[in-house]
């Protein structure tokens, strides 16, 4: 079935213009293009001249796809927070337990993030900037925290202070690994962070270690 609709994709490309497809590629090159640069400097430190310039393409062309700097940034945030979170929905449709979808969501976040290096970096610099707590992965992740209170899965606490501490843990987890990684083992990170967030969030630490190390739940669609 996979081979089926891979190819079924490619021939659809095959048949899409030229123009169409050389607008989509040059699009994809700018975001790329911004994505490593702004998770370098963030974006008060990129210039649009910079963003067209890694990307290859003319500064004119820029103006085609984005209507300034903040433009692209925003579809930036769109990808790394919004389009993530939906992925995340998708995955856990099916999982009822509160303290299962907090941890697995914080698995699939790390995971994603040490296969992705530059997306984990943008996911740092700007995990606490307004557009993440507002929308996507921040919304998410304060449902979810209002979920487990209201069923009673978690302890009874301050929402903003563990929705501060569980961030705080992911993203502290992910910066780790390429700064202090040598004074300190990183194996099972994914589940050790869930494990820890879970003990943060009121769960038992031993039930918190065996949901931690659950087979995660998993979906053929690739990420945004």
């Amino acid at each position: 079935m996979a081979s089926r609709s891979s190819a079924i994709a490619a021939v659809a490309l095959e048949r899409e213009p030229r123009g169409t497809r050389r607008k989509r590629e040059t699009r994809a090159k700018l975001l790329s293009a911004a994505l490593r640069l702004m998770a370098e400097r963030g974006a008060e430190g990129v210039t649009v001249s910079e963003i067209t310039e890694a990307a290859d393409v003319g500064f004119g062309s820029f103006y085609n796809h984005f209507e300034s700097k903040d433009a692209i940034y925003r579809a930036l945030v769109d990808t790394v927070f919004d389009e993530f979170a939906d992925w995340l929905d998708a995955v856990l449709k099916d999982v009822n337990d509160p303290a299962e979808v907090v941890s697995a969501s914080v698995r699939h976040t790390i995971l994603r993030a040490k296969r992705e290096p530059v997306w984990g970096l943008f996911l740092i610099r700007e995990g606490f900037s307004p557009d993440a707590i507002d929308r996507g992965l921040g919304l998410r992740l304060l449902r979810d925290i209002k979920k487990g209170l209201a069923a009673e899965r978690f302890a009874d606490g301050d929402v903003f202070m563990y929705f501060v501490a569980v961030s705080g843990t992911v993203l502290a987890s992910i910066a780790a690994t390429s700064s202090i990684a040598h004074r300190f083992s990183t194996k099972d990170l994914p589940e050790r962070c869930a494990a820890t967030v879970l003990q943060t969030l009121g769960v038992e630490r031993t039930e918190a270690d065996e949901i931690a190390r659950r087979p995660l739940p998993s979906s053929k669609r690739s990420y945004a």
